[in-house]
């Protein structure tokens, strides 16, 4: 069994606040470990589930924040942010299933901590055929298009309830903290997060056999709203995007692959253009 195993950092143990994520953060050394702590019983997790190859890809803002030393030296990981894949880099149809721990809950989710989606300044919100979609269900689209299942998801409350509601109410989730609002949470013990991690993941992968991949064939939209027009406006300059309102660009597109690209180009020129101090 091949697992990919997918982490970001907002929905990490004991993180609530920008700067818990953030390089410049007083405390971001420590909650990279907590990050790291997480990573790795995942790691263990899918070994336990008798995993043969995990594969372990860094997904939080520059893609290199886990630290290797500490991580179970049996996995790979990919670190880095040029990935044409972005947070599901490593996907291919010989992954048997995509487990993602430290997730957040979609731009706007009420009580999500640090909820946003993709780029927290930037985007609004992104549209999957008109309807708002976070990072778990894009994440689960790219790895459906190879056949591949969403295992298991960790982060806080609400992100585990976002994850069942999109991708199955049988589907195992674990709650590493519970959301008071954007920037507070009721939050567990990280030694309470490692083993629940752990254990958790072993047993949803033991029971990977039943879950679908979460796919939908065909043409779709994908449509950002953004907080600048300038950035709609630029984001029309690729080919393949179409400005679709004042601060609205779409695209359409059967493949997930080339939706992915799309999408992480729109949003290194969203940085590009986000970094000017008057918005048009």
């Amino acid at each position: 069994m091949k697992v990919l195993i997918s982490v970001d950092m907002e929905g990490v143990t004991g993180v609530t606040h920008p700067d818990d994520t953030m390089p410049h953060g007083a405390d971001y050394q420590m909650y990279r470990r907590f990050m790291t702590r997480d990573a790795d019983a995942a790691i263990k997790g899918a070994f336990d589930a008798g995993a043969t190859e995990v594969i372990v890809n860094d997904s939080h803002m520059t893609m290199r924040n886990l630290l290797l030393e500490d991580l179970d030296p049996r996995a790979r990981v990919i670190k880095g942010f040029n990935k044409p894949m972005c947070m599901v880099q490593g996907i291919d149809d010989e992954v048997d299933a995509l487990v993602c721990v430290g997730y957040h809950s979609c731009s706007g989710a009420e009580g999500g901590v640090l909820n946003h989606t993709l780029l927290g300044k930037e985007v609004q919100n992104l549209l999957f055929d008109g309807e708002p979609i976070g990072e778990t269900r894009l994440n689960a689209l790219a790895a459906g298009q190879f056949g591949v299942p969403v295992a298991f998801v960790a982060g806080d409350d609400t992100v585990c309830r976002e994850a069942r509601t999109v991708l199955g109410e049988d589907l195992p989730t674990y709650a590493v903290k519970d959301g008071i609002d954007m920037l507070t949470a009721s939050c567990l013990h990280p030694q309470v997060t490692y083993e629940g991690i752990r254990t958790s993941v072993a047993d949803a992968l033991r029971g990977v056999a039943d879950r679908r991949p979460h796919a939908f064939p065909g043409e779709h939209s994908f449509a950002f709203e953004w907080n600048s027009t300038t950035i709609a406006e630029t984001c029309a300059y690729i080919p393949t995007v179409r400005r679709s309102g004042p601060r609205t660009s779409e695209f359409r597109t059967s493949n997930m692959t080339e939706a992915m690209q799309v999408i992480v180009a729109q949003l290194l020129l969203a940085m590009q253009v986000g970094n000017v101090d008057f918005y048009s």
